[in-house]
């Protein structure tokens, strides 16, 4: 009898036919608890029998549709706190135009922002919840019923100052977070937005002892986390309770068997944005190593929406869109930091501008860039034009 080729209809099966198949063959070879730690049953191997049925998924010559890799936007309900913030905010919105329903976790103040006409058009499809991320019990609510989590931390609006009070205050935000997000049977994934100054910060960017850089050494990406030590020495509070609160959720998401993926942006380029930005200290440090990175809104919400959405995702990813490394970029942002009050600072910012000088790229997305190749969006195509990709080593 010639061998039955399984039809596309059949193809979305395979997995449930993968948990039965292994969960049969372990009741028959074990009188336990069929699943075991590792999957390693006794008597019974599931990666020895998964290798069978790939090789027979492979004898067939079918794939399954590459649309079964991402999700169907149109059945989802997602979390997005804190809501109230430019981030938040701006995904909240990208999400409902995606057909998502969306719950906003907002803090106390939070709410005035969807009070406004224009989001009343999604009805339904956008509830507003009260969440303290540093209150546990306001977090579970907003997560209920949800398949996803974006997080972000949002400092209060009446402390601006990033220090180790505030330092403190995220770290135990993210450890309430994904504890919630452990106990909610419902979430699949935690989108967890973090800081490239978490991935940057290491003795080995700065130059040996006869001047020479090993490229090697210095090269940053999402591998990387920034030395603790070495930021506390310089008083880099922003990248050390960055990674502290990173390194946190991570630990927390593997104990709980979390599903989670980081997002590690840079410096967020928002008409708001000042000189007390705490992801500028150290700017000058960046600059000369080559990793001070920007990153736009629209850019940044379209990378949290595509590391969800692609069920390949996993991990870390450095986030920008633009790098600063030469004399004339440093200007751009300077002048637009802090205006020339002068007509002499005017012109020291010009002959700035003019001697164009230019350090080496030392950092890499070429992680992000790669999933979000096929990624849909229409602010891919204006941002590939306004600022090309960086050649990727």
């Amino acid at each position: 009898m010639p061998r039955k080729h399984p039809t596309h209809a059949q193809l979305p099966v395979l997995p449930l036919y993968i948990y039965i198949y292994a969960h049969t063959q372990a009741r028959t070879h074990s009188s336990t608890h069929p699943f075991k730690s590792q999957f390693a049953f006794s008597g019974f191997r599931l990666d020895t029998h998964l290798g069978v049925l790939y090789t027979r998924v492979r004898s067939w010559g079918v794939m399954a549709p590459a649309a079964a890799f991402w999700v169907d936007s149109s059945m989802g309900t997602v979390c997005v706190m804190d809501a109230s913030g430019q981030l938040g905010s701006a995904l909240v919105h990208r999400l409902l135009q995606r057909g998502y329903t969306v719950h906003a976790a907002v803090d106390n103040h939070g709410d005035e922002l969807y009070e406004e006409r224009q989001w009343g058009k999604y009805g339904e499809k956008l509830r507003v919840f009260h969440s303290d991320p540093l209150d546990y019990g306001s977090i579970i609510p907003a997560l209920k019923g949800c398949c996803a989590l974006f997080y972000s931390f949002e400092p209060p609006s009446d402390y601006p100052t990033y220090d180790e009070y505030m330092g403190e205050l995220e770290v135990r935000a993210a450890h309430n977070v994904l504890e919630a997000c452990a106990q909610t049977p419902t979430i699949d994934k935690v989108v967890f937005t973090s800081s490239a100054a978490a991935v940057i910060w290491k003795d080995s960017q700065q130059r040996s002892n006869n001047g020479v850089e090993d490229d090697d050494d210095v090269r940053v990406d999402e591998r990387n986390w920034s030395d603790i030590n070495f930021c506390k020495k310089f008083k880099l509070w922003h990248g050390v309770w960055k990674t502290v609160a990173e390194k946190t959720a991570w630990a927390l998401a593997k104990d709980r068997g979390v599903n989670m993926v980081s997002i590690n942006g840079g410096l967020l380029m928002r008409p708001d944005l000042s000189i007390k930005d705490p992801y500028l200290l150290g700017a000058a440090e960046m600059f000369k190593n080559g990793v001070f990175v920007t990153v736009d809104l629209p850019f940044l919400v379209d990378a949290h929406i595509c590391v969800f959405e692609d069920s390949c995702s996993y991990g870390r990813y450095l986030c920008f869109n633009r790098i600063i490394n030469s004399s004339k970029d440093i200007v751009k942002l300077a002048t637009m930091l802090l205006p020339p009050t002068s007509d002499d600072d005017a012109s020291g910012l010009e002959e700035d501008e003019k001697s164009c000088s230019v350090y080496q790229q030392r950092i890499s997305n070429h992680k992000l860039n790669k999933l979000m190749l096929h990624f849909d969006s229409d602010y891919n195509a204006a941002a590939a034009a306004a600022a090309p990709v960086y050649s990727q080593q």
